[in-house]
C-alpha cells in the first residue's frame, strides 16, 4: 500500500500541479496542453522525443507514475464500475489533457517542424539544441556528480545515446511476434530522452513495415504493434518509476547523460553517410557525419548560417529558462 501511495503521490505532485478528478484550474490545463503539443512535436523531430521534452517541462516523474498507476487497483475499479476512482487512480484527467495535446503536436508537426527539418534544417536544430544544453544545465544542481556512481551513470547516458547512432539496421522480416515486441522497444525508447521511436524501428527494420501499414490501413499489423506498445508502456514505466523512486538521483544522471548525448543528433551542420529509403522512395538521412561550421560550407557546399543558428540556440535556451521561471513561481 505504501508503494501505491507514494506512486500516486509522485504521479498528482511531481510539477506542483493537480488533476483530481472534479478539480479543474483552466490556466493550468492549457499550460499541460501546451506541454503536449511540444512533446507531439518532439516526436516528429529526429534527436527528440516526448520524454525528452517531457524532462524539459519538469512533468516526467509524473508522466511515468501516472503511466505506472494503469494496475490492478484501476482494473478492479473498473470491473466494479467505480470508474470514477479509476480515473482518478490513474491520474486520468492529467493524462488524457496530455494526449490530446500531443495528438495536436503531431498534427501540427506536418505543417510545419517536417517543413522545417527540410527547409530550415539548421536552425531548427539549433533552436532544438538551446532547449537541450538548458535544460541539461538546469538539471544538473538536482545531482551530486561528486559521487562517483552518478558520474557513471552520466557517461553511461550520453555512451547510450551517441551508441544507438552507430547500430547498423536489420534487414530481417519481422513476424508478428517480432512486430510486437518491436512496437514495445520503439514505445519505451520513445518516453527515454533523447531517443527517437522511429529511428529505433528503423534500426529494428520494422519501420517500412509500420509505414506501409498505415498508409494501407492493415488493421491486423497496427493492432499487434498496438499491443506490443501497450504492453511496453505498462511495463517499462513500472521500471521507470521504481528506479526514479529507488534511485533518484542516480536516474537524472543517466536521463542528463541521455540529453547530452542527444546534442550529437541535434548538431546543426552534417554531412550524410548513409541513406534510408522508405515504402513510398524517399531517402532519409541514417547515418550522419558532424562537421564544424567553418568547414561546413566546403564540404556540403552550403552557408552553416552562423548567425541565425546562434538566435534558434539562445531562443531555444530562453524557453527553458522562462518555463523553469514559470514553475518557480508556481512553486
Amino acid at each position: 500500500m505504501a508503494t501505491e501511495s507514494n506512486s500516486k503521490q509522485s504521479a498528482n505532485q511531481s510539477d506542483g500541479t493537480d488533476f483530481t478528478a472534479t478539480g479543474f484550474d483552466l490556466r493550468q490545463i492549457i499550460l499541460l496542453y501546451v506541454k503536449g503539443v511540444a512533446m507531439g512535436l518532439g516526436d516528429s523531430v529526429p534527436g527528440i522525443s516526448g520524454g525528452t521534452i517531457a524532462v524539459i517541462t519538469n512533468i516526467y516523474d509524473r508522466l511515468i507514475f501516472s503511466i505506472r498507476a494503469v494496475d490492478q487497483v484501476a482494473i478492479k475499479n473498473l470491473l466494479r464500475g467505480e470508474f470514477a476512482a479509476a480515473w482518478q487512480h490513474i491520474n486520468g484527467n492529467f493524462l488524457a489533457i496530455l494526449a490530446v495535446g500531443m495528438l495536436s503536436g503531431l498534427l501540427f508537426s506536418a505543417n510545419t517542424v517536417l517543413y522545417l527539418l527540410e527547409n530550415q534544417f539548421e536552425t531548427l536544430m539549433g533552436f532544438f539544441l538551446g532547449l537541450v544544453i538548458a535544460a541539461s544545465f538546469l538539471l544538473m544542481p538536482q545531482v551530486s556528480f561528486k559521487r562517483g556512481a552518478h558520474f557513471l551513470g552520466l557517461c553511461f547516458g550520453i555512451g547510450l545515446t551517441v551508441g544507438v547512432g552507430f547500430i547498423e539496421p536489420l534487414r530481417a522480416e519481422p513476424g508478428a511476434l517480432y512486430l510486437f515486441v518491436c512496437g514495445a522497444v520503439a514505445i519505451s525508447a520513445m518516453i527515454l530522452p533523447g531517443l527517437s521511436g522511429a529511428f529505433i524501428l528503423i534500426l529494428l527494420g520494422a519501420y517500412e513495415l509500420m509505414l506501409t501499414a498505415l498508409v494501407e490501413f492493415q488493421i491486423v499489423t497496427i493492432l499487434v504493434f498496438a499491443a506490443g506498445c501497450g504492453v511496453g508502456l505498462l511495463a517499462f514505466s513500472r521500471l521507470l518509476a521504481w528506479l526514479l523512486r529507488s534511485y533518484h538521483e542516480l536516474s537524472y544522471s543517466v536521463i542528463i547523460g541521455m540529453l547530452l548525448g542527444s546534442i550529437s543528433v541535434l548538431w546543426p551542420w552534417q554531412t550524410v553517410l548513409s541513406v534510408y529509403v522508405d515504402a513510398e522512395g524517399v531517402e532519409h538521412a541514417l547515418q550522419t557525419g558532424l562537421l564544424w561550421p567553418l568547414n561546413y560550407t566546403e564540404t556540403t557546399g552550403q552557408d552553416p548560417q552562423l548567425v541565425i543558428v546562434l538566435a534558434g540556440l539562445i531562443a531555444g535556451a530562453t524557453v527553458v529558462y522562462l518555463l523553469q521561471r514559470v514553475f518557480a513561481a508556481k512553486k
